[in-house]
């Protein structure tokens, strides 16, 4: 224990006070939760604030009005929680602002919930809100997510209301070997893709030789598709904030650093607000609650570099370097940032730490696998009704992911693939969709959890431009210093570029697969080691794809451009609609005998113009695979 237990008891009840009795003058006031994140901005949820902000002022009611973080329920922004006693919480979705005045003189004023925009009803328990009635709401296990979308990420007073910064004054209670046995015993696995239990890592971080140490939290997130760490950020900085306080204290830091992309404006702004606030309050600086205890943090901001993902990179770019990895060991652990042992821990992970330090090692183990304890966070993105964020306990399969939580695809389209683990992440067919969620099956399968990014994909996609799509922006993203990395996966760009165009050879599939293995094993980081697992898994599971793609010169899916063409059907085509011609931006549809149109392929640009104005009535347009299919010779023009 601490030499000051009774002072930090102290101290920190004096800081709950403080904000107990700011929040006792808002008991009983209607209260208005409206999401703004990045998610609910981009909807319109900051014209939905002024539009309540302003009809309660001019009917002159008494109510708080909050802007809050995202829930995760991204598809159904702006998303509204109001708060009237006696009722329970409800939440709304799809708030527009002429909803926002409904719900003022039906709800706010009246008696009428206005259940016709509800989502569900609140109903909170010790530790996690849940929402009921949508089975979008019934799978979620929000731990790291509790907060988000429930409290004002800008007001830390919130945040202690709710047991912040409590797993802090426990800790600081603690040894700091206490407090690392305690994360050992939870077997916390880092969430930033890689799965490296965070106890030993902390563990190897405290006893290494050197002095100081410190805390790097790598917000660094870059993944086509992944948003989860900028939601928490946006939502609820103070839980990173005490994680990297409670991580410092336990390996003994006295300095942290923030690494987050600049690309995120929102986070960095928040962040900005919670360092400040959290000095304020002294829960960073000197003497942290009276026990003796020096911290600091400081935020960087990094200039959109992918590679900066990896952690010697991540270094190297914090020291003003060019952001490059460099080979290990030693391990930052025990030679970090400017040589010295560096624990550096993903968003994710920080924020599990302060609920194991007040929950327990046995209460966090209880949840999910024995192998991949805890919770897993993913985005879901694609071919999905539900986009946005979902929390669910480690083993839950990918089928209930994307079907009973994620609503499955929509327009009745058939489900092809989930491309999972960012960029570098695998495709898993539909034979996988039973696949459990956790570290180890996942990697056996082919793929990877990584860092949470999750793309569904139906009939409509092309596997092999799938696999082209990431492939080429791991291969821009490369740093190029590994010869392998740089020139291996440029060679790979290129045969899938060959292969999409019906310009492939059978031996090109055997040449993918042995570049791939190569680089996996010649590379020296993170990126080049995983950047040929799109190639690797759809290859394995949709060989068929590729071989329509070389030998029949087909694309299947009809995406390919080189290797599709449009053709209007005369027997369908209304001869007095001119719909198609005044869409196509090169010309290429023009009037033939008889008033029927027709498509000149030599100055088609496959834009897809002419399906999209061509009536649905009609449907007269089609896509070819292969173009061989269109007659070669295109009818005469009209007159």
């Amino acid at each position: 224990m601490t030499d000051h237990p009774s002072q930090i008891q102290t101290t920190f009840a004096e800081i709950q006070s403080k904000t107990e009795a700011r929040a006792s003058r808002d008991t009983g006031k209607v209260s208005i939760l409206i999401g703004t994140a990045t998610c609910g901005r981009a909807a319109g949820a900051l014209e939905v604030v002024q539009t309540f902000t302003d009809e309660l002022a001019r009917q002159e009611i008494d109510a708080q009005v909050s802007q809050v973080g995202c829930m995760g329920h991204c598809y159904a922004e702006p998303m509204v929680i109001i708060q009237k006693p006696p009722y329970p919480p409800i939440c709304y979705g799809y708030v527009t602002p002429g909803i926002a005045l409904r719900l003022v003189e039906d709800f706010v004023l009246g008696d009428d919930p206005c259940l016709e925009f509800a989502l569900g009803a609140l109903e909170e328990n010790e530790l996690i809100p849940t929402v009921f009635e949508l089975p979008r709401f019934k799978y979620d296990m929000r731990l790291i997510l509790r907060n988000c979308g429930y409290i004002d990420p800008e007001d830390i007073g919130q945040y202690i209301q709710g047991g912040g910064y409590s797993g802090l004054a426990k800790a600081l209670q603690m040894r700091p070997e206490g407090v690392i046995e305690e994360v050992k015993n939870s077997a916390l696995r880092g969430r930033g893709g890689a799965g490296f239990p965070t106890g030993q890592k902390w563990d190897i971080c405290c006893y290494a030789p050197g002095t100081p140490k410190y805390v790097i939290c790598n917000a660094d997130e870059g993944d086509p598709g992944a948003f989860m760490d900028r939601a928490i950020v946006e939502s609820d900085p103070h839980s990173v904030l005490e994680g990297m306080i409670i991580a410092g204290y336990a390996i003994g830091a006295s300095c942290g650093y923030i690494y987050v992309r600049a690309e995120y404006p929102l986070a960095v702004e928040r962040l900005t607000i919670a360092l400040r606030q959290a000095q304020a309050y002294g829960l960073l600086g000197d003497n942290i609650m009276g026990s003796g205890f020096n911290f600091s943090i400081e935020l960087m901001q990094g200039s959109g570099a992918f590679v900066c993902g990896e952690e010697t990179a991540l270094i190297a770019a914090l020291e003003g370097r060019r952001g490059m990895p460099r080979h290990r060991p030693p391990f930052p652990a025990t030679q970090g940032l400017w040589g010295k042992p560096t624990s550096i821990n993903n968003v994710k992970t920080l924020s599990y730490v302060a609920l194991i330090i007040t929950q327990g090692a046995e209460w966090y183990r209880g949840i999910g696998t024995e192998k991949s304890p805890g919770t897993a966070i993913f985005a879901l993105a694609g071919k999905i009704l539900n986009t946005g964020l979902v929390e669910v306990p480690m083993g839950t399969t990918l089928r209930q992911l994307i079907y009973e939580i994620g609503g499955g695809v929509p327009k009745g389209k058939r489900f092809k693939a989930v491309q999972i683990g960012g960029p570098s992440g695998g495709c898993l067919p539909e034979s996988l969709l039973d696949t459990s969620i956790d570290f180890d099956s996942l990697s056996a399968a082919g793929a990877m959890m990584g860092s949470g990014g999750m793309v569904v994909l139906d009939e409509d996609n092309c596997m092999v431009d799938t696999a082209r799509y990431f492939l080429d922006f791991t291969q821009k993203e490369s740093c190029g210093k590994c010869t392998l990395c740089r020139l291996g996966t440029k060679q790979m760009l290129d045969i899938l570029d060959d292969i999409t165009r019906g310009e492939g050879r059978c031996e090109d599939i055997d040449l993918l697969i042995e570049l791939a293995e190569d680089i996996k094993a010649g590379s020296l980081c993170g990126l080049g080691k995983t950047a040929p697992n799109p190639i690797l898994t759809t290859i394995r599971y949709f060989r068929d794809e590729y071989e329509a793609h070389i030998i029949d010169k087909c694309c299947p899916a009809k995406v390919c451009q080189e290797l599709v063409g449009y053709y209007i059907l005369p027997e369908k085509c209304e001869r007095s609609c001119d719909a198609c011609v005044g869409s196509c931006p090169t010309e290429a549809v023009y009037t033939a005998k008889r008033g029927i149109k027709a498509i000149d392929q030599e100055k088609c640009v496959k834009c897809g113009s002419c399906v999209d104005a061509c009536p649905p009535q009609y449907n007269a347009v089609v896509k070819i695979s292969p173009k061989s299919l269109i007659p070669p010779s295109p009818p005469p023009k009209d007159g």
